[in-house]
């Protein structure tokens, strides 16, 4: 056996064309001696290549081989090959294919000739096709037709295409239901051999399974629900279907023996009774009202079966429709139950409903402050006189008089006239006697000209400073009322009875009407598990006045109705009134009244200033739990102790010795228990929803990413000035 052994050396052009030269001509020499050897096609050979040219290597293998080449111009490329392994011609060829696949070239047969060229064009020309069979380890370009008889080709076109490189060709035809492809013969060979695995004969028996305690069509969209991916991926020509009858209360299963029984297993397993027995269940409800709640979830399931009626007409004599309307819910209000007889879908629509509902819902606790600061000032200043004369008879004959009373609004008026009343009469005017400073001079005689003259003068200075601070704690959408006021009465009307049954006697009588003074909160707030509340308030603050100068009692009201929104913990102004009265009045005698230093004895003078500010704040404080409730709960039961303390001082001699005074006892530990830590779960769907907004928000804060440079190419390393590497060592 003689090994070949051709060497291309590295150098320029017409250095690489001469060795190869030389390889052909050895190969031709030794071919010509191996003639006195035995047949070519049992002729071994070892081909050894370095960086040689393909078109040179295709002609050594026609020289081997004995077959025709044609090559395209685009046929180009330097290859290298080590061997050590002595081949046959036909061994030979097939490296030659390989060779040309790892370049991306493609030898395609037609007649005695084989034409060399791009692999991209390969599909497009005609070659071996539809072979009988297709070798598992050629790499030459084959056309084959495959059969599927149980999966549909379709299905199949996208799951192998991924296993056909870009140059080949795989398409499916539906009508026939065959694959057609086109590839290199090991690739054609190993995709037969998946589409034999997966074309697989199924059996599509029915099985009819009934059912004794569960929903047909309920079990049907459970199963259905659990296998719908899985049947999207695996399609096929026999997939598994199920379907119910519900007057049989069945299920129909139809697939291949291995899923029925898979299937039929889920649905013994789900077709067992309630643990609690029948249709029929009792829910205690932890924080809704069962009486509430009852009616509503009557209304919810009877507008479900209901619905479907107005589409189509028969769809309300359906089995799940009769027995929608034969749902019961009643409420028990002594346990706060709620009683539900239902079929299962029903049921769990209900207990589904129930669970959003029955929720221990936030609390609030409201905080208003009305702040009332007044001002009032009033001065009076003025002088009333009289002249008169007694005759012989006895009798007071008037000369002259200014009365004129002297006072404000705030202020009783006095006038010389009341001064007279008294003096004629004290014990039956004692009550008149005015206040403040009143000076008075004159003459009083049983004869002659007696005058009288008074001067008085007031000043009235009052200011008031009130804090009311009302707070209620009510739950999420419940309104809270409180109330710290007393019932005045008011007469509204004086009649006079003398009917004949009094005996001619007159028989006076009053209605009266009580009203509330004093300060009343309602507020109703709404909760959205965030740190937001929206208030409907409604504040009234009344006082009575100390004025006398009406018929009845005076109040002072002051009412806000509103709708605000507030931030948890934060206090936003309701309104307010911010008012200056200033009030100044003379009484005077026309022309007198104005001359100089004289007209101070013919008039009156009196004025008045009043400031009201009035402020209304509100402060809510978001409870979401029992730790805050109790927390805040602490603070105000230790500030009435902290107030009892400064109350109940010692007594150097108690008056009431032994008696001990009223005190609270401490206040209760902290909850600890699980269902104190319970929230709303809107608390933690608003905490989702912000962290899902901060997430995006961060997204597309984030820069975007600069395309990668792609590296540079390296540049080839130069030639070897044409020196032949030395031959591998021959294996003996």
């Amino acid at each position: 056996m003689k090994r070949i052994g051709i060497f291309a050396a590295r150098g320029i052009r017409s250095s690489l064309r001469l060795i190869g030269y030389a390889a052909v001509l050895a190969i031709v020499a030794s071919i010509a001696a191996a003639q006195q050897q035995p047949p070519p096609s049992q002729q071994k050979i070892t081909p050894n290549f370095k960086d040689t040219d393909i078109q040179q290597i295709a002609e050594a293998v026609a020289m081997i081989t004995g077959k025709t080449f044609l090559i395209e111009p685009r046929v180009r490329a330097q290859v290298t090959l080590i061997s050590s392994t002595p081949m046959t011609p036909d061994a030979f060829y097939q490296t030659f294919l390989s060779i040309l696949q790892v370049y991306g070239f493609v030898a395609l047969p037609a007649g005695d000739i084989i034409k060399i060229m791009p692999d991209a064009t390969a599909r497009t020309m005609p070659g071996d096709d539809l072979p009988d069979r297709v070798s598992n380890t050629s790499d030459e370009i084959v056309t084959q037709v495959i059969q599927v008889k149980n999966v549909s080709a379709a299905q199949l076109v996208p799951v192998l295409r991924s296993l056909v490189p870009q140059n080949g060709h795989l398409v499916g035809y539906q009508p026939s239901n065959i694959l057609i492809i086109t590839d290199r013969a090991a690739n054609v060979a190993r995709i037969q051999k998946i589409v034999r695995r997966i074309d697989q004969a199924g059996d599509s028996d029915v099985d009819i399974v009934p059912l004794q305690n569960a929903s047909a069509s309920e079990v049907v969209r459970v199963i259905s629900t659990l296998t719908q991916q899985q049947q999207a991926q695996e399609g096929g020509a026999n997939p598994m279907k199920l379907v119910a009858d519900d007057r049989s209360n069945s299920v129909l299963v139809s697939g291949d023996p291995s899923q029925r029984l898979r299937i039929k297993a889920l649905i013994a397993h789900l077709d067992t009774p309630l643990q609690s027995g029948g249709n029929t269940q009792v829910r205690y409800l932890r924080y809704a009202d069962a009486e509430k709640i009852a009616p509503k979830l009557k209304e919810q399931i009877t507008g479900i079966s209901a619905s479907p009626s107005a589409g189509a007409g028969g769809a309300a004599n359906t089995p799940q429709a009769q027995a929608d309307k034969n749902t019961m819910i009643w409420a028990d209000p002594e346990t706060n139950a709620l009683i539900i007889t239902a079929q299962p879908k029903t049921m769990r629509e209900i207990n589904a409903i129930i669970d959003k509902l029955d929720i221990r819902r936030m609390q609030v606790l409201v905080e208003a402050l009305i702040v009332d600061v007044n001002f009032n000032k009033a001065a009076a200043l003025g002088v009333n006189w009289a002249a008169f004369s007694n005759d012989p008879n006895n009798k007071n004959v008037p000369i002259g008089i200014f009365n004129s009373p002297i006072g404000s609004p705030s202020i009783p008026p006095v006038s010389i006239v009341d001064l007279a009343k008294v003096a004629a009469d004290p014990a039956t005017n004692a009550g008149s006697i005015p206040t403040g400073s009143l000076f008075g001079v004159g003459r009083i005689a049983a004869s002659g000209v007696n005058f009288a003259a008074i001067l008085r003068a007031v000043r009235n200075d009052g200011d008031s400073n009130v804090i009311a601070t009302p707070s209620a704690i009510t739950m999420d959408n419940q309104e809270a009322e409180l109330k710290v006021a007393q019932e005045v009465p008011f007469i509204t009307g004086q009649f006079t009875n003398t009917g004949g049954n009094n005996n001619g006697s007159v028989n006076p009588f009053q209605t009266v009407q009580r009203e509330e003074v004093g300060t009343i909160l309602k507020v109703t707030p709404q909760l959205n598990g965030g740190d937001t509340v929206i208030l409907k308030l409604e504040i009234e603050s009344s006082s009575l006045t100390t004025s006398t100068q009406a018929v009845d009692l005076i109040t002072n009201k002051r009412t806000i109705s509103t709708n605000v929104m507030i931030e948890d913990g934060g206090i936003v102004v309701l309104g307010g009134l911010v008012q200056d009265n200033a009030t100044r009045s003379e009484q005077r005698v026309p022309f007198l009244g104005r001359i100089p230093l004289i007209g101070l004895a013919f008039k009156t003078r009196n004025a008045e200033s009043n400031k009201t500010n009035l402020m209304v704040f509100i402060r809510p404080k978001i409870l979401r739990d029992g730790v805050e409730a109790a927390f805040e709960t602490d603070s105000k039961y230790r500030y009435m102790i902290d107030q009892q303390k400064k109350a109940n001082y010692g007594e150097l001699l108690p008056l009431l010795p032994g008696v001990a005074k009223p005190k609270l006892p401490p206040g209760p530990p902290p909850p600890t228990s699980a269902e104190s830590k319970e929230t709303d779960p809107r608390v933690q769907q608003e905490i989702d929803r912000k962290k899902a907004e901060e997430a995006a928000k961060q997204q597309q804060q984030q820069p975007t990413q600069p395309a990668p440079t792609p590296p540079q190419a390296t540049p080839a390393p130069p030639p070897n000035n044409g020196t032949a590497q030395p031959p591998p060592q021959q294996q003996q």
